[in-house]
């Protein structure tokens, strides 16, 4: 491990963009207008005779008084805007300034804004403060027109941003703003008074009788309100508890909370900074220690000032708004905004604050954005965006840091391009590195610099989370490679995101066994004081603060299950309804609606905790709670099963379930458990790729490619035909791999594929060329459109034809004709045909292999339980159908047939997963006059030559 200091600099004040300039200048009179714009676009792939259509770009024309410009096209309509925004400032010669102050002239400009805040004008504005200094002015006494320093300090943004330049350190200590306010206030000494013991801030000269009595009409009426707030007691052994703050709306809020914290005046409240979304006014409320008070010896007026807090910290509240507070505490959703000139609050539940509490861990994140806390797990792998649920890990990653208070993390994609063996090294088929790009963007940035390049590159993502300084406290650099950059990018968040869900989670493991633990997660950190970046320095850990005030975590239940799941926490199992034979397995979507209850065993007791009636998750990801899962996996679409768990704590119970008084009575019960109804609704199979890589490494479709190659290689084939070609599943990363092949020819059915297949073939073509790569004899690439079961003349006596994964897509009597058509009529010298091996679906489809004995007592029921890989599947032909198959068609059209296959033995049962016959013809066949006449039965849809780049 290593350390670096934090250096503080002074943060620059970014500039404002130039929409923002223009508004500054123009207000209203700035109108713009954005239009979509439909272009064709065939600069992808040159050649290609199936027009296509570009993305929908976006064009705006800024409407000012004295000008109208119009800007190029983009993705965005706000690029497009800012864009428009920006060639009308260079029209005007309007230079946008960057604002760096110094600290002299940030005390200078607060001084200033002091004054504009007690001013006249201010007053009657919309800000937030302004509805403060209202609500003072009902105060009775002494009290009247007082504004607490706290109130001052959170309300204007203006505030802290210029104490920032005077010290840094206020971006993570809010509560250094209080001694800058008070001090600028006392050089307004003839304008403004401050209190040496009350914290707050008073106009020497009254407001204008007028204006106040025109203030005291708004609004404010004597109405009680009662507005739900929750108690934090300092003490970790005392219960949080709700309580209500009664109130009219002519009262000030701050009193009536002071009241609540056992103090007699609102201005000695000190406010914690917004916690959740920048816009919540959800804040939390505590009383300034005695210790605490603005004097001269609290401004040493050197600049470098100093905040003790003396007193028992409350860790739960300085856990929830990542600063330092002591004595218990409020929180409450209550304050004045832009939006009004009254009150705005909102109840605060327990429910809310468990929730709060939850959102500030990783899983919790997933598991809120879910709606399912009983339920949803922090995945631990992503497969795919389709079969993902609920926020995506970047976005999960981007939320931690916000409630964390961290910078947005920095993502650097670094590309790999393949180095293509030689023939030279037939037995290896490995990528390696020529050298990386790399191509560095923060949280929401474009990374299309990547996409321009080859599409034979394979992608890593790097991570660096920074604190609120820049300063670098982690880096996540995983090794895994993908062939999207958006896969890249979710994996290495989910590493990441997993690691800091066990540092959360975990109350028995060390701390310093967890920074070993990063290193399996290809985390490295720079500062010892990561975990203070983190939690604001607290020395407690999450799971530790729920296992301090939540002592009711459910005891271990003694009842026998049905079926031996009590090792995993689940009892009682009982699963009913027919067996449909639609089950779940890996790669799968299951679709559940279920309800979750507290119980009381011995009493007719029952409280709903959490009910939700559609739930789809993604079987073997680790997406749901493991004893669920364990359960779904048991079951068939239509059933249902009960069971009981023991395994759930308080604070997840609180934090889904509504009514917290009927869950506190109910958890004070010994006998107390949890109850699971679950109903499978459906089951949506997983892809058939999918499926496959869950059990195979490297994939299916890699393993078939590698054995094409082989062949290739060990025949010196100077020509082939990809059969069924699709989008280049075969074509593209056999571009890979350097062998003897000159003309390569594809054929597919639909455009759709073939388009694809077009652009992915010609750029990695193009690049190659570009990058200067000469040991690769390719002269052309052909790509037809038509069906594999009729003849085109132009295929015809080609070295090698492959037709992998194909024939299944197809009827079987539209199968044994490709074959025919195959070996009678295209006649290559050897071709490669391969298809599922449909005994092998029992692997792949169920949990665990079949044991020995299932095999010999009831294999047959086995495979007829199984079902097609693919919804697309017209058939699947057994090892006996397969061979079969191809040894007569072989034998009608003279060639020799030998069959092997990738994934599993040929060894072990059940086989292959993918079986193959590779047809060799006879070395005495001679068909050289056969097919002279042309038949051009195919259309060229897209053709590359060497020799024209």
């Amino acid at each position: 491990m290593e350390m670096e200091e934090h250096h503080f600099v002074a943060p620059k004040k970014s500039n404002l963009t130039p929409k923002a300039i223009i508004h500054q200048k123009f207000g209203k009179t700035a109108c713009y207008t954005v239009e979509a714009v439909k272009e064709v676009s065939q600069t992808e792939c040159p050649g290609l005779c199936i027009p296509q259509t570009g993305p929908c770009l976006y064009r705006c024309t800024l409407q000012l008084p004295e000008l109208t410009v119009v800007s190029a096209t983009f993705t965005k309509k706000k690029d497009a805007e800012q864009s428009a925004a920006e060639i009308a400032l260079e029209k005007l010669s309007i230079t946008p300034e960057t604002i760096d102050l110094t600290p002299q002239e940030a005390q200078e400009s607060l001084v200033a804004r002091i004054a504009y805040l007690f001013s006249e004008k201010f007053l009657t504005s919309d800000h937030p403060l302004g509805g403060h200094i209202r609500a003072t002015l009902r105060r009775k006494g002494n009290h009247c027109g007082s504004i607490p320093v706290s109130v001052i300090a959170v309300s204007d943004a203006k505030i802290l941003s210029l104490c920032k330049f005077i010290n840094p350190e206020v971006e993570s200590n809010p509560f250094l703003v209080l001694p800058y306010i008070v001090k600028a206030a006392r050089k307004l000494y003839e304008f403004l008074t401050t209190s040496e013991q009350n914290i707050w801030i008073k106009k020497l000269c009254p407001y204008p009788q007028d204006i106040i009595e025109s203030l005291m009409q708004e609004g404010g009426s004597q109405e009680c309100i009662q507005v739900k707030a929750i108690s934090i007691p300092s003490s970790m052994e005392k219960c949080i508890e709700a309580v209500t703050l009664c109130m009219s709306l002519r009262e000030y809020y701050l009193d009536i909370i002071a009241n609540e914290l056992g103090l007699e005046d609102g201005a000695i409240v000190l406010i914690s900074r917004n916690i959740g979304k920048a816009s919540s006014e959800t804040r939390l409320f505590f009383a300034a220690p005695q210790s605490y008070l603005l004097d001269q010896s609290f401004i040493s007026g050197n600049g470098k000032e100093s905040i003790r807090f003396e007193g028992s910290l409350n860790e739960r509240a300085r856990y929830l708004s990542g600063q330092d507070m002591v004595g218990d505490a409020i929180l409450a959703c209550i304050g004045y905004t832009r939006k009004s000139r009254d009150l705005f609050y909102e109840d605060v539940t327990v429910q809310l604050y468990h929730r709060m509490l939850l959102g500030k861990t990783p899983g919790g994140i997933y598991k809120l954005s879910r709606e399912a806390i009983l339920t949803a797990e922090l995945p631990s792998r992503f497969t795919t965006r389709v079969n993902w649920r609920g926020s995506l890990p970047r976005d999960i990653l981007s939320m931690f840091c916000r409630q964390h208070r961290l910078s947005e993390p920095v993502f650097s994609i670094i590309s790999h391009p393949f180095k293509m063996p030689t023939e030279s090294s037939e037995s290896s088929f490995k990528a390696a590195n020529l050298g990386t790009d790399v191509i560095e963007c923060a949280n929401g940035a474009s990374v299309n610099a990547c996409q321009k390049k080859s599409n034979s590159e394979m992608f890593k993502c790097e991570i660096k989370l920074l604190s609120r300084c820049k300063d670098v406290i982690l880096l996540c650099s995983p090794e895994d490679c993908y062939k999207k950059q958006n896969d890249a990018i979710q994996n290495a968040s989910l590493k990441l995101l997993s690691w800091l869900n066990k540092y959360f989670n975990s109350v028995t493991v060390p701390s310093d066994q967890l920074y070993e633990i990063a290193g399996n997660f290809s985390i490295h950190m720079f500062s010892k004081n990561l975990f203070g970046e983190i939690l604001t320095g607290q020395p407690i850990r999450y799971s530790q603060i729920y296992a301090m005030q939540c002592n009711n975590i459910l005891e271990p239940m003694c009842t026998t299950s049905s079926q031996d799941m009590s090792k995993n926490g689940v009892c009682n199992l009982r699963i009913e309804g027919p067996d449909s034979g639609v089950c779940p397995c890996n790669g799968s979507l299951p679709c559940i609606s279920y309800s979750v209850y507290l119980v009381v065993d011995g009493e007719n007791t029952k409280e709903v905790i959490e009910v939700c009636n559609e739930f789809e998750f993604e079987m073997g990801v680790g997406a749901v709670i493991s004893y669920i899962e364990e359960v779904v996996m048991q079951m068939s679409v239509g059933q249902y099963a009960y069971f009981k768990t023991n395994l759930l704590t308080s604070d997840l119970i609180f934090a889904s379930a509504g009514d917290s008084a009927k869950m506190l009575s109910l958890l004070s019960s010994k006998a107390c458990c949890v109850e699971y109804e679950i109903s499978l609704n459906k089951v949506a199979e997983p892809p058939e790729e999918r499926m496959e890589q869950a059990f195979f490494s490297p994939p299916l479709s890699k393993q078939r490619v590698e054995f094409a190659v082989q062949h290739i290689l060990e025949s010196h084939a100077t020509t082939l035909v990809d059969f069924g070609c699709g989008s280049g599943s075969l074509l593209e990363p056999l571009l890979n791999y350097t062998t003897s092949l000159e003309k390569i020819a594809g054929v597919d059915i639909s455009p759709k594929g073939l388009t694809r297949a077009a652009k992915v073939l010609n750029s990695k073509l193009d690049a190659n060329l570009d990058a200067g790569v000469t040991s690769i004899p390719i002269k052309s690439v052909i790509l037809y459109e038509g069906s594999i079961t009729n003849f085109d003349s132009r295929l015809h006596g080609f070295d090698i034809g492959t037709c992998l994964e194909v024939i299944e897509h197809m009827e079987e009597d539209q199968a044994c004709l490709f074959g025919d058509v195959a070996l009678s009529c295209f006649r290559p010298r050897i071709l490669i045909v391969s298809t599922p091996n449909f005994e092998y679906n029992v692997v792949l489809q169920k949990s665990n292999p079949p044991t020995q004995e299932q095999e010999e007592s009831d294999g047959q029921n086995l495979l007829q339980s199984c079902k097609f890989r693919n919804n697309d599947h017209k058939f699947e032909w057994t090892r006996e159908q397969f061979t079969q198959w191809a040894s007569e068609l072989a034998a009608r059209h003279n060639y020799n047939v030998e069959f092997s296959g990738v994934g599993g033995s040929a060894d072990a049962e059940p086989g292959f997963a993918s079986q193959i016959a590779m047809f060799k013809k006879e070395r005495h066949e001679d068909d050289g006059q056969k097919h002279t006449d042309i038949e051009n039965h195919y259309n060229v849809i897209w053709e590359w030559n060497s020799k024209s780049k």
